[in-house]
């Protein structure tokens, strides 16, 4: 009934003698598992090993069902409280209009808004592997007009027939904007 994870509890420690603490953390003494599981009982709670690995193990008295508990709402919050980063992508031509362009970058923004670093391919076909510059141009006119609100992660490179860059976002950068455009929106009002 040896369980993998978690602490060994109650008739699963097999050691003979044990360092025991108390529920309130004081120090009893040491004392063998069966007196050690009789004080645990007589308070009906658990007898818990805390330190298998010292000399003796370090056995603790507590109620283990409200500590596994405890734990996992810790855990839980601690995963609320996470921050996940996303990599979004977006995709350009080497040769794109000036309309695609600005949507795409509209798009790049948002992503940017919402927090998200964002890959930008460029896809080169045939023979368009002749001229890489084209898709340089490209990125470096996204990352100047892009300059005020992300930094350039990892500078372009060339990957097969694809040409990388990433930009993350820069904290506070969407906050200013929003502020200014609200002054200007009060001001008109007035």
């Amino acid at each position: 009934m040896a369980k993998n994870e978690g602490p060994r509890i109650n008739d699963e420690i097999n050691a003979r003698t044990c360092r025991l603490i108390g529920v309130d953390g004081s120090q009893l003494g040491l004392f063998g598992i069966r007196d050690a599981q009789r004080i645990a009982d007589e308070q009906n709670l658990d007898l818990v090993e805390i330190a298998p690995n010292a000399e003796p193990p370090v056995c603790k008295v507590m109620d283990y069902r409200k500590f596994k508990y405890e734990q996992d709402r810790k855990a839980k919050a601690a995963r609320k409280k996470q921050v996940k980063v996303e990599v979004k992508e977006m995709k350009f031509r080497p040769k794109i209009d000036v309309g695609d362009y600005t949507t795409k970058k509209n798009h790049v923004m948002r992503f940017l808004k919402k927090g998200a670093r964002v890959k930008i391919t460029i896809m080169f076909r045939g023979r368009e592997m002749a001229h890489p510059e084209q898709g340089r141009m490209v990125l470096d006119r996204l990352a100047e007009d892009l300059k005020p609100y992300a930094t350039v992660e990892s500078a372009p490179k060339m990957e097969g027939r694809n040409m990388h860059m990433v930009v993350a976002p820069i904290k506070g950068a969407f906050d200013e904007k929003k502020a200014d455009k609200d002054d200007v929106e009060t001001e008109k009002e007035n």
